[in-house]
């Protein structure tokens, strides 16, 4: 370990911040236990799905053009269906990403008169603009899809007696996001989810309701679509992928509902008969495979980062004992420097741009400024280590990826590192 420490050196961790690592590294080993035993559970699930469905040699062949008859493309979704235990899923790159997926998704289950409920507070802030909270060209509202919504409770709970109040006769679509978006409030977990599925379809039984999923999958050994989800969405980029998908997203759920999201992928009449492959088969059926052990290493990172900065002050959601229903690690750092600081040892730690700093600045879809950090090999790979967060109190980082759970480590270590550095953070 001396070798290790003296590598890690000449890389920015000082002796004195890796020491405090280890020393909170020494009271987690049964949590990175039951975490690997969880990521043995869904390897085994993947693995049998892919046997299941005839996985072969044929199906990483590249189509092109209208893509009909895609083996490879037809095989995938059917692995995906399997894995999620739904009836139909579609995969295709042509889905750019989670925010993508998830227009799709509402696109093509509202309809002209229909209500969007969400029980969960406001959604992540690049759906805002595509609902219409945030009025954008082509959004729901502009095709007179309406929006309603009930806050979680000042404990994060559902608030249920107002969720039943808000579902009335228009009411055709719940959204739930399953993962906290830039809010520090808890991620649920499947259970929850289940809970309240049961609740709204209780009230409403023939409303539709789906899941957000991004960041979630693979964390736990059971997925929305098996507590009662018509759908669920995310992104390749994210947990699924497992780092090898270049771009993409999914929708699994009812045969009902990926069909139309297939007519609004494509266009009526077509649906999942087209869409070519581009070669992209091999990443997206071993970026499957893999999804279960590198989602294992991002929990662990993130579960590192919050046994690291609750103990000096910080805010962490989850905190460092709670259990985990994704891979973020929300971290409040109460200031703009703090939170550059933080950045910027994120991106010192990255494979590639290791050499740039992180600074804030406008992006597409928020109505902040937000600083990111990741030197990932595909753009924007939230699985691969990652960090970002809106330039507002109370100034929170969103820290989550990592292909392997060294690192994580490493990267957590050098966003200390940063911190000490810049005088924020005292050891």
């Amino acid at each position: 370990m001396d070798k290790l420490l003296e590598l890690y050196q000449t890389m920015g961790v000082s002796g004195q911040v890796y020491a405090y690592g280890e020393k909170a590294l020494e009271k987690l080993a049964d949590r990175f236990a039951k975490i690997d035993q969880v990521a043995e559970y869904n390897q085994a699930k993947v693995l049998s799905a892919m046997q299941r469905n005839r996985v072969d040699a044929t199906c990483f062949m590249a189509t092109t053009g209208y893509g009909y008859n895609d083996n490879g493309r037809d095989t995938l979704e059917r692995v995906y269906a399997d894995v999620f235990h739904t009836e139909a899923a579609l995969v295709r790159p042509q889905i750019t990403c989670g925010t993508h997926a998830l227009t799709v998704a509402l696109s093509a289950n509202l309809l002209p008169g229909d209500e969007l409920l969400s029980p969960v507070g406001a959604p992540y802030d690049t759906l805002q603009e595509v609902i219409g909270i945030r009025p954008s060209p082509c959004s729901l509202a502009e095709y007179g899809v309406s929006y309603r919504q009930v806050d979680l409770l000042s404990d994060g709970t559902f608030d249920y007696e107002n969720i039943r109040k808000a579902i009335n006769e228009k009411t055709k679509l719940i959204t739930i996001q399953r993962s906290k978006g830039y809010a520090t409030r808890p991620t649920f977990s499947v259970t929850q989810i289940g809970e309240l599925i049961a609740f709204c379809k209780s009230v409403k039984p023939d409303v539709t309701i789906m899941v957000d999923n991004c960041y979630g999958e693979f964390v736990e050994t059971i997925e929305p679509s098996d507590v009662g989800a018509d759908m669920i969405v995310g992104s390749l980029i994210k947990n699924p992928g497992g780092g090898l998908a270049p771009i993409g997203g999914y929708i699994a759920g009812t045969q009902k509902c990926v069909d139309r999201c297939a007519y609004r992928l494509s266009a009526p009449g077509l649906g999942q008969e087209v869409g070519a492959n581009l070669g992209l088969m091999t990443s997206l059926f071993q970026g499957f495979f893999l999804a279960p052990t590198v989602t294992a290493s991002a929990e662990k990172g993130a579960i590192f980062a919050a046994n690291l900065y609750e103990p000096l002050g910080f805010r962490c959601v989850p905190n460092a004992a709670e259990s985990r229903h994704d891979i973020i690690q929300a971290i409040e750092l109460g200031s703009e420097k703090a939170m550059i600081a933080f950045c910027k040892g994120i991106q010192a730690a990255a494979p590639v741009d290791s050499y740039v700093d992180p600074i804030p600045g406008d992006m597409p879809g928020y109505d902040s400024q937000v600083i990111m950090a990741a030197g990932a090999f595909v753009q924007g790979s939230s699985i691969e280590l990652s960090c970002d967060g809106p330039i507002r109190p109370p100034y929170a980082v969103y820290f989550q990826g990592g292909l392997t759970w060294y690192h994580a480590k490493l990267g957590i270590l050098l966003s200390l590192q940063k911190m000490v550095d810049a005088g924020i953070v005292t050891l």
